[in-house]
């Protein structure tokens, strides 16, 4: 039985979630402007909003991806510091974890320095 079917599950339903709400991100950036210029002007800080949100979206969409590949090629689930198995449990609230707590803990202090 394979271990990660569940978490493959939940990685391809918000692939798609994804997918469809950065569709939807590009087609509010398609959208018309206005005549006025300070609607022009809050259009514009809009269009920058939704820009980063999309940004944000294809980062995850990512990050989905390279989990399903790293199922596929049977290297999830291995901390890319330390090469230790990552917790099932850590890759149920996280699953597109590439790293175990601890390695991910000290990444993140060394960044604060």
């Amino acid at each position: 039985m394979d271990p990660y079917a569940e978490i493959r599950e939940v990685l391809l339903a918000k692939q798609q979630e994804l997918a469809r709400r950065l569709e939807s991100l590009k087609q509010n950036l398609r959208g018309g402007r206005s005549a006025d210029s300070q609607e022009q002007a809050q259009e514009l800080e809009n269009a920058e909003v939704v820009d980063a949100l999309g940004n944000e979206t294809r980062i995850e969409l990512n990050k989905i991806a390279k989990a399903l590949d790293q199922i596929k090629n049977e290297t999830y689930g291995i901390c890319a510091d330390c090469g230790e198995e990552i917790p099932m449990a850590r890759l149920k609230v996280h699953p597109f974890a590439d790293r175990c707590i601890r390695c991910a803990t000290a990444a993140e202090e060394g960044r604060r320095r």
